[in-house]
């Protein structure tokens, strides 16, 4: 019986949270600019997945399905990439403040996008997130350089990724200063502050695998992480592979977020706020903070974008803006209520 306990205790868990999911896609699957009943929703998807036959308004079925659901699963997989890739840099870099934008990343997508959308880099075979991706890659690229060539440990990571997003940060300004329109300055800010309203089913077959992934890798090393806790040297001194360590999980991060950056843009404070939200609810122990992070970040995600959507009527505003407008506050809650920040 003890042994059965803490099992039927960690199967209830991965139900309970897998029904959270799954109510919070159909929740954004049904609330949106124009709201369609539940029910609706549920046959939509049975008619696509299983051919059930039902008879259904042939519009609906088509925001349904070719729209909503596809928006909804990507919202998902972009808040569990960002809240992951979040906590494993704070515990890696044992900053409270780090974030999946740390690396640069961020800034190198941006500088990627504007270059194919505004200077026509890759003459037209080129889309905007393999863009984006492009420079998100670049970026990190630089960065870890910068860091190796520094060589004095976290410091010269935080630093190196200071820097690259000054330059990357600076180039986008350029470009969009010197060569842009106003209709091309109007999108790309648009794209800057996180969209999802270009989301289709191809950017959910590369969006899932991302995110379980790099879930999968960051569990796998969830007791390497607890070890990272109290300093790299008492990590190796357990028997932790460091710099293997390092290299495989900064890498993850650096892949999760570059992905995600490149089909919705940089959104904010997910993978800065979320970990700490974590941590008041499950500890510290990475073993249940990652998968906790992953699913709060998820369904925080599609819970902006339906705020997102329906906020101001007839228009749909930046996700990254509700984000900040719900993040910026919060995190000020969560300093305030602690008398110091490890």
């Amino acid at each position: 019986m003890i042994g059965i306990v803490p099992s039927l205790s960690r199967t209830s868990a991965s139900l309970l949270a897998l029904v959270v999911l799954l109510v919070a896609l159909w929740l954004g699957a049904a609330i949106g600019e124009t709201s369609i009943p539940m029910g609706v929703v549920a046959k939509t998807v049975a008619n696509r997945l299983w051919d059930a036959g039902y008879g259904l308004d042939a519009l609906d079925e088509g925001i349904i399905w070719n729209y909503r659901v596809s928006r909804a699963i990507v919202a998902a997989c972009c808040g569990s990439a960002l809240a992951l890739s979040g906590v494993v840099l704070q515990s890696l870099l044992r900053n409270p403040l780090a974030d999946p934008y740390i690396l640069g990343i961020s800034a190198g997508a941006s500088t990627g996008a504007v270059g194919v959308a505004v200077l026509g880099i890759g003459a037209g075979l080129m889309t905007l997130p393999a863009g984006a991706f492009v420079g998100a890659i670049l970026a990190f690229g630089l960065v870890s350089l910068l860091a190796m060539r520094a060589g004095r440990g976290h410091g010269a990571i935080i630093l190196a990724g200071v820097a690259g997003s000054q330059l990357f940060n600076a180039l986008t300004s350029l470009i969009v200063t010197k060569a842009a329109n106003a209709e091309q300055a109007r999108a790309i800010m648009f794209w800057l502050l996180g969209n999802l309203s270009g989301v289709r089913w191809p950017d959910v077959w590369l969006a899932v695998p991302v995110a379980v992934v790099g879930l999968i890798v960051c569990l796998w090393h969830a007791r390497a992480l607890d070890a990272f806790t109290f300093g790299s040297e008492s990590a190796a001194s357990l028997g932790i592979p460091v710099r293997r360590v390092y290299v495989v999980l900064i890498g993850t991060t650096a892949m999760m977020t570059a992905a995600m950056v490149s089909i919705v843009g940089s959104i904010g404070f997910v993978g800065l706020v979320i970990p700490h939200v974590s941590r008041m609810i499950v500890g510290v122990r990475h073993g249940l903070l990652l998968p906790a992070s992953a699913l709060i970040g998820a369904v925080f995600m599609i819970a902006a974008d339906i705020v997102s959507r329906v906020v101001i009527p007839g228009q749909v505003l930046p996700i990254g803006v509700v984000t900040a407008l719900v993040g910026a506050p919060a995190f000020a809650v969560i300093l305030s209520q602690s008398r110091t920040v490890r």
